[in-house]
């Protein structure tokens, strides 16, 4: 049109250049169609019928393979992992990685996954060729990042949810029961050791010879408390409070191992999955993620696991007492199934520092995967150093961060250390070990200000009462959001009322009333806005319109 204009070109009209341009964008698709489906072709010749076998309904079933792929994991179990991963494995044996689509833009990709995966399996099988084909691949694609985030989504709940929660809570219970008796214990050695410091302050001022029995004789009679009470009370606090440090971690590894039974049915799964890789930190951690399987298959207690046969660089200060000190096992011998938690618990970490990551993913993918290297960056590292103003070497600019880090750090080392026991922070470290982390727990909150909750009293008043479909078309009057929501083949409409539409389907999801509270009265009105607002719930998404 810019052109048309700038060399006063006579216009024409609307319907023209709609046919103009929609002939235009359907020869547009037909070649994307075309040049994928002859990139699925020349990457394997059988891959297009395979693809066209999701179509299929099995005999027996009541829905295609395809609707299989589709369904997200439901629960939260070691039983349902092992189908999340069964799931990421039947979709890797297409080998779509293979298919060299890097030249169709990826948008174009995202819109045709999006599309197929808004449409049921007998519509895909109306498709003709190429654009079945296409469709299917790019679908497929889609599914299977979405397969591999839904695993290690699950997989992270699980551990959450399932291992380390219940365990922390089964600590707690079992320090809080061992309470009582370790105060009983700890009030009688407290009074003994009064009185054992009363007497051996009055030795030294009078001077005298020290006289044991006189002093349990004088124990016996102020603190009512004989000798045997005092050494069965110091056994029970010798038993309840461990020498070590970090003891409340230690208890609760040692209840995540009798979750052991739970993982174990999807070990092999996990450990065999090629669409996990590890960054130069999570290698460690992956390789013994690796031989997970061959342990889990091993009978103990015939054949103990030995010290030299795992990772002993995995194993954290917290994990140290429960895989090396079982009592129930030979002298030297490792517990098997605390090793496979506390691995699987080093992975989970890993997983969400991403040192091990998955591809293809979305949700769990390698961030540095985007980053620019090799001849790109250096074609536009001036520039982009230049804009940032970090124009000093890479080393010397690096040292001066360290430097001034180092300086922060020690003034405020110093300025607790003049607090003493007045500081209102603390620096804290983890007992199981890991990073340091600034304590604020005995900073109060601020109260709330007489000028502040007359502030939100009178805001509160002056908003308008209005219903919440009005408040949503007000707001889409300022922004436009609502045009966000866009047909799943990103093709324009023609529909009617559409904001007021969508709004009525926004309400409806929302709130979880359904449709009919929030259509129009009038018999041929709500069938209207039924058929509108349903062919809304099946053929609209949200896109992000990149900026």
């Amino acid at each position: 049109m810019a052109w048309l204009r700038r060399h006063r070109v006579l216009l024409p009209g609307v319907t023209v250049l709609e046919r103009l341009v929609g002939s235009v964008r359907e020869r547009a698709d037909v070649r994307m169609y075309t040049v994928v489906t002859k990139q699925v072709r020349r990457a394997d010749p059988h891959l297009p019928a395979a693809l066209s076998d999701l179509l299929v309904v099995p005999e027996g079933s009541r829905i295609s393979e395809l609707e299989k792929l589709r369904q997200a994991p439901k629960r939260t179990s070691g039983t349902e992992m092992v189908r999340a991963l069964q799931r990421v494995d039947n979709l890797a044996a297409f080998g779509l990685s293979r298919v060299a689509v890097s030249k169709v833009p990826v948008r174009r990709m995202k819109t045709l996954a999006k599309y197929g995966a808004g449409s049921k399996a007998p519509a895909l099988d109306r498709l003709v060729e190429p654009r079945r084909t296409a469709t299917l691949l790019a679908v497929t694609r889609s599914l299977e990042a979405e397969a591999i985030d839904d695993a290690l989504d699950l997989f992270a709940l699980l551990m959450a949810a399932r291992l380390i929660s219940p365990a922390r809570r089964k600590s707690a219970d079992e320090r809080l029961r061992m309470l009582p008796r370790l105060e009983r214990a700890s009030k009688l050695v407290a009074k003994a050791g009064r009185v054992l410091v009363d007497q051996l302050d009055l030795v030294d001022q009078e001077g005298v010879d020290l006289d044991v029995a006189a002093m349990w004789a004088a124990v016996a009679e102020i603190a009512d408390v004989s000798k045997e009470q005092v050494r069965a009370a110091l056994q029970v606090v010798e038993e309840l409070v461990p020498e070590e440090d970090g003891a409340a971690e230690a208890a609760m590894r040692a209840a995540l191992v009798e979750k052991y039974h739970t993982v174990r049915p999807f070990l092999r799964l996990l450990a065999e999955s090629k669409a996990l890789s590890a960054a130069p930190g999570g290698r460690r951690v992956l390789a013994a993620v690796r031989r997970l399987p061959e342990l889990s298959r091993r009978q103990v207690s015939k054949k103990p696991l030995l010290p030299r046969e795992i990772d002993a660089a995995l194993v954290t200060a917290s994990w140290k007492r429960a895989v090396y000190a079982n009592l129930d096992l030979p002298q030297g011998a490792v517990d098997r199934d605390a090793y496979v938690v506390c691995v699987l618990e080093r992975l989970l970490r890993a997983l969400t520092i991403r040192d091990v990551f998955a591809t293809p993913s979305l949700r769990w993918a390698d961030p540095r995967a985007h980053l620019l290297a090799g001849a790109q960056w250096e074609s536009i590292a001036e520039d982009v150093l230049a804009s940032l103003s970090l124009t000093d070497p890479v080393q010397e600019h690096l040292n001066g961060k360290v430097l001034a880090l180092d300086a922060a750090w020690k003034q405020m080392d110093a300025r607790l250390e003049e607090a003493g026991e007045d500081a209102l922070v603390s620096v804290a470290t983890p007992a199981g070990g890991g990073r340091a982390r600034l304590s604020v727990e005995k900073l109060g909150a601020l109260g709330e200000s007489e000028s502040l909750a007359w502030l939100r009293a009178a805001c509160q008043a002056m908003l308008p009462r209005i219903d919440l479909p009005e408040l949503l078309l007000e707001v889409h009057a300022w922004t436009g959001f609502l045009d966000a929501y866009v047909h799943l083949a990103d093709i324009s409409t023609r529909m009617n009322h559409l904001p007021t539409s969508l709004v009525a389907l926004l309400i409806s999801e929302a709130r979880n009333v359904g449709l009919t509270p929030v259509i129009k009265a009038g018999e041929d009105d709500q069938r209207r806005t039924f058929t509108q607002v349903l062919r809304l719930q099946a053929r609209y998404h949200l896109v992000q319109r990149s900026k």
